[in-house]
């Protein structure tokens, strides 16, 4: 491989993690600050089909006039988000625009997954149904792994992913470091 080719792809891969860690500072607030209107605003408007709705401050919905659900920060779920922006920059060999159509749509797919998800719980909790806390628990613990790894394997597929994350990159670096 040519120096020069050599060069940018150690810098692309430094640029990629470099970009990971800063995200992740302070505590993904980029994510709840971008995700959390985004998250609330559409739920507030498919459960006012359903329901009475008002909001309350910037997350807290009123129902009804007697049913209080707050859309904390597990329920934007910007860990998920930052797990699907992982996948996406710890692959290489990705040209910039493919990238962040992918990273766009897996966003998206995310979002309309989560918005459904709440929806589904909300009226669940607002009919008094007693399985809501068994359906709280699926939803948050298992489904929410399904919702992350199912758009990545989507993503893999359809953009025809061909290198495995975080993988391909150190079998990259181990490659290039020469030991004597």
């Amino acid at each position: 491989m040519k120096r020069e080719k050599l060069d940018s792809k150690f810098k692309g891969m430094l640029l990629r993690y470099v970009l990971l860690i800063l995200v992740a500072i302070p505590n993904l607030w980029i994510f709840y600050t971008i995700f959390t209107p985004l998250t609330v605003y559409p739920v507030y408007l498919i459960t006012g089909i359903f329901f009475n709705v008002m909001i309350i401050g910037k997350s807290v919905l009123i129902i009804n006039n007697s049913v209080s659900i707050e859309l904390i920060k597990a329920c934007i779920a910007g860990a998920a988000y930052y797990l699907l922006l992982i996948f996406n920059l710890s692959v290489p060999n990705i040209r910039l625009k493919k990238r962040l159509i992918m990273i766009g749509v897996s966003f998206l797919a995310l979002l309309i997954l989560n918005i459904a998800r709440i929806v589904v719980l909300t009226s669940i909790y607002v009919a008094g149904n007693p399985l809501f806390n068994l359906a709280h628990e699926i939803f948050w613990y298992a489904l929410s792994t399904v919702f992350v790894l199912g758009i990545w394997f989507a993503e893999v597929r359809i953009f025809k992913v061909k290198d495995i994350p975080v993988y391909t990159d150190i079998k990259f670096l181990l490659k290039k470091i020469k030991i004597k």
